[in-house]
């Protein structure tokens, strides 16, 4: 894969992550980059290991986590930090994500933090 084209993936990603509230579609985000949306699909895949949504909503939930722990947020607000309008879809991204819901997660980190 050329340097350019290598530049343009890590510029995709920079693209996703600073629109968390509004991602961008696929065409869009390849539009932007100068990438058909196939090429941009594959090498986004091969330079980090996930698709480019993938990538985005574990970008999300590793943000969240973050969040739940160091931030005094409610869930609903730690939601609507990372992208989420709805607190209810985001509990259940979390659970499905980490096997726990947010607020436990929250509650826990916060006893062995203590």
């Amino acid at each position: 894969m050329s340097l350019i084209c290598c530049d343009r993936i890590y510029q995709a990603r920079e693209i996703l992550i600073n629109n968390l509230y509004n991602p961008v579609s696929l065409i869009a985000l390849a539009q932007q980059v100068g990438l058909n949306q196939r090429k941009l699909k594959q090498r986004f895949r091969h330079v980090f290991g996930n698709t480019v949504f993938g990538y985005l909503h574990d970008y999300q939930m590793q943000q969240a986590q973050k969040l739940l722990l160091a931030e005094k947020m409610t869930v609903a607000g730690v939601a609507a930090k990372v992208g989420y309008a709805s607190p209810t879809a985001f509990c259940a991204a979390f659970r499905h994500k980490f096997g726990i819901n947010p607020k436990a997660y929250q509650i826990a980190g916060r006893i062995s933090l203590g």
